[in-house]
């Protein structure tokens, strides 16, 4: 089966031009700039002393003399001694400030500063200079993409490396499934009811569904079946009925907390949000803590009868909880939340046509470098993320450039290809890309194409009739990837901050048994191979870059304060074997 490539998220990353090579500014020739210069142009110093030493000369040297005047005694030699002292202690300062710059621009956060791209990018007055460092970068991608290509081609005849398909695990310990076991009595929801109004697409939503019912565990609270918020940006209109089977999350929750599908009628007609039972993001810090709940909450549901959270997403830490808690979010996640019949009988569909898959090659034009998309992107934030325009414009951020170096920023496309390339995945493995179509479409995936053909989505699986039922339903398109990305064989993340990603690893953590592998690419040190070596060769690219994912391939237990829907592999989730 192919390996799942989540390079084209469903809510579109703000997309950056790749940043330029990082160079040393120029140094300023003209007289006015400062008297002491940048390490690059450390050259300069002793020509600079050299002409001030001249300049102070030359104001000593005594005026002509008229004819006929009385030619004036030298000093006498005590005097002499203290000026050459004088001119000695001038030199002297003047190397001393020099070195004491020199050892500033040493200085970690200095060279933090001369390291950023944002700041380097710039000519010697401070204009922004833009496209050559982006061009180099291209031009730099374009020659990795050559090599590549012949690299897969050579690979063809050879066998794959013997771990590429596998997950590194420690022989002595196994861990399963094991968070539909409880020790502990339902609770009856005496203290009144939890709403929940959830934002965000199908991931953020899901992570809502599971905090929330903990929460109502917490409190002793019914929960009633939560809304999903209409958002601008997804346009899907689907409810918790839409997606998820009702009836077996109420009934397979039955036995930890008590769940309804909506308030009594005495208690529909309040007016929440004027007796003060409505709670927004703003008053619930991100990842409180039970306490919090305890503390804050309570009360008003013991006053009120009825609690509405307004866009709760992760709003519930993942440590300290109490144990049988924890397990209880597991349990939501990994077993309550079943998809309902059509999505799933679709998603097994797609699954058995990516496993007897047959290629039929239909290569794009090559057009890696494209068109300057920048304003075209700019207009295209500005319609969809309204927000992030207002903050750009009003708030300091660091630089696309300097943000994809620290690893901040999902791997482009042809980033993406050239880890698969270098892993050692054939040119004939099956790729799916799962997410909605990546901006800029087919030119952008150009690269990922003529390097891997069998290049497919689900709308290339099904047929019209069969994808149309889904079409207008950005989160049932969604369900639909979670189910391919799941089962695949090889699951690469491009970024590995999505919550699509944390879901679907941690469910091929919780049921795939040491045998479904996760590529978790650390960006930040693809990145500086990427940025920082224009003229690497494909064998040492390839090393590297194989180090760099062996790292992080290998699945551990659970960090503490760590998601536990990412992390699953924890008492708390999982029991642990000794072999």
């Amino acid at each position: 089966m192919a390996s799942c490539d989540a390079s084209s998220s469903s809510s579109p990353p703000p997309l950056a031009p790749p940043p330029p090579l990082l160079l040393p500014p120029p140094a300023s020739p003209t007289p006015s700039s400062s008297s002491f210069e940048s390490p690059s142009s450390s050259r300069l110093l002793p020509s600079r002393l050299g002409s001030l030493w001249g300049s102070l000369r030359r104001e000593r040297v005594p005026a002509p003399k008229r004819s006929g005047a009385k030619k004036k005694k030298g000093p006498p030699p005590r005097r002499r001694t203290r000026g050459v002292l004088a001119w000695a202690g001038v030199v002297a300062f003047f190397f001393l400030m020099n070195w004491w710059m020199f050892s500033r621009l040493q200085d970690p956060a200095l060279r933090h500063r001369r390291n950023d791209p944002g700041l380097l990018n710039k000519d010697q007055d401070g204009r922004s200079v833009k496209g050559k460092g982006r061009r180099a970068h291209r031009v730099m991608l374009t020659r990795l993409l050559a090599l590549a290509a012949h690299a897969l081609a050579e690979a063809e005849s050879q066998p794959e490396p013997q771990d590429l398909w596998q997950e590194p695990f420690d022989s002595a310990v196994s861990w399963t499934p094991c968070a539909d076991k409880r020790s502990w009595e339902p609770s009856e929801g005496l203290n009144g009811y939890i709403l929940v109004s959830a934002n965000g697409g199908i991931n953020q939503q899901r992570v809502a569904i599971c905090n929330a019912v903990a929460v109502s565990r917490l409190l002793n609270a019914t929960l009633v079946i939560p809304k999903f918020q209409y958002n601008s940006v997804w346009r899907d209109k689907s409810q918790f009925s839409d997606i998820y089977q009702e009836e077996h999350f109420i009934d397979y929750l039955k036995a930890d907390i008590r769940i309804v599908n909506a308030l009594p009628v005495e208690l529909q007609s309040l007016d929440l949000e004027a007796i003060g039972s409505i709670v927004t993001d703003v008053e619930v810090m991100k990842e409180s803590k039970p306490s919090f709940y305890v503390k804050k909450i309570l009360p008003v549901l013991l006053k009120n009868r009825v609690v509405h959270f307004v866009g709760f997403g992760n709003r519930l830490a993942f440590d300290p909880i109490p144990f049988e808690l924890q397990r209880l979010r597991c349990r939501c996640n990994f077993h309550a939340l079943r998809f309902v019949d059509k999505i799933r009988e679709t998603g097994a569909l797609l699954v058995k046509r990516m496993q007897n898959y047959c290629t039929h090659s239909n290569p794009l034009e090559h057009n890696l470098l494209g068109k300057d998309e920048e304003e075209e992107l700019e207009a295209y934030r500005s319609i969809h993320f309204p927000v992030l325009t207002l903050l750009r414009k009003t708030t300091k951020v660091p630089s696309a450039a300097f943000l994809r170096s620290e690893g901040k920023c999902p791997l482009t496309p042809e980033e993406a290809v050239l880890m698969l390339a270098a892993l050692g995945f054939k040119r004939s493995t099956s790729v799916y890309i799962a997410g909605a179509e990546i901006y800029g479409g087919k030119s952008r995936m150009a690269a990922i194409t003529r390097l891997y053909p069998n290049l497919i989505t689900k709308e290339s699986l099904l047929s019209s009739a069969e994808i149309e039922p889904f079409r207008n339903y950005s989160s049932q398109l969604a369900a639909l990837d979670f189910i391919v990305c799941a089962a695949a064989d090889a699951f690469a993340m491009t970024d590995s901050g999505s919550q699509l990603s944390s879901l679907v690893s941690g469910h091929r953590m919780y049921y795939g048994g040491r045998k479904l592998p996760t590529i978790r690419p650390n960006k930040r040190r693809l990145a500086s191979i990427f940025l920082k070596n224009s003229t690497i060769e494909w064998k040492e690219f390839e090393e590297r870059v194989r180090k760099t994912i062996k790292q992080t391939k290998q699945v551990h237990e659970r960090p503490v304060a760590r998601s536990i829907y990412r992390h699953p592999r924890c008492p708390e989730c999982m029991c642990k074997i000794e072999q």
